[in-house]
């Protein structure tokens, strides 16, 4: 389905309830900007696996970043 985001931002909670059922992309100016799909648990996941990675505080190294990853498993 495709929505306004006018519309979209107007009727949210229908747009909630029907995302179940289809995925809503939503246009601005007629340009696709968004789409609204549900979650998918395999890629949940992998982001997961992926929080705290790296840090934007300071910069880090390949290295700092594998070492890390590999110290959550």
């Amino acid at each position: 389905m495709i929505v306004t985001a006018t519309d979209f931002k107007m009727n949210l909670g229908k747009y909630l309830d029907m995302v179940a059922d289809e995925e809503i992309l939503i246009t601005k100016n007629g340009k696709i900007i968004a789409q609204l799909t549900q979650p998918n648990a395999e890629k949940l996941a992998i982001l997961r696996t992926l929080v705290g990675c790296a840090s934007s505080d300071k910069p880090v190294t390949l290295e700092e970043i594998r070492k890390e990853r590999l110290s959550k498993k």
